[in-house]
């Protein structure tokens, strides 16, 4: 399945309201569970999507289990106009996807030293909407993508 849907879910924009590096979540609001969790934090299942109108368009993904550890997110739609990650058969099943629209896709950010930032388009995270049931995957078509794009609006690539 082509995942070409990759807007936020808007509500959860809205709810939140976080500080600079110090996102704050509801408990049990809106919990995005990652059964696999995600590589490196296998062990953390849990999460939250925050955001503020000032750090839009980056989101948080905060885990649940700590609050004060997050991962800066954003939707690939705003970094790559192309960017359809196809997901295998399996993962679909596992996530119960019915439809691509079912699909919320975000990946995460890497903020380097010298203040450049890249986004990893190989592992996006995918989360059916309907079940807020998500998993870390590595695309099909992984090759057409990089470990580190550069965050840039809408690039074409």
């Amino acid at each position: 399945m082509k995942c070409a849907e990759t807007t936020v879910i808007e509500e959860r924009r809205e709810e939140a309201s976080a500080p600079a590096r110090k996102p704050q979540a509801e408990p049990n609001k809106g919990v995005i569970t990652l059964p696999m969790g995600l590589l490196g934090f296998e062990q953390v299942k849990h999460y939250t999507l925050l955001g503020s109108a000032e750090e839009a368009p980056f989101l948080w993904l905060q885990m649940v289990e700590d609050p004060s550890l997050a991962f800066l997110v954003i939707s690939p739609s705003v970094v790559v106009n192309s960017y359809e990650p196809e997901i295998s058969d399996e993962e679909v099943k596992f996530l119960e996807l019915a439809d691509a629209k079912d699909a919320l896709i975000f990946n995460i950010v890497t903020v380097h030293a010298n203040g450049d930032a890249t986004v990893n388009l190989k592992g996006p995270i995918v989360v059916n909407r309907r079940t807020l049931i998500g998993k870390q995957v590595v695309p099909l078509n992984a090759a057409r993508y990089e470990l580190h794009h550069p965050v840039a609006a809408n690039s074409s690539n």
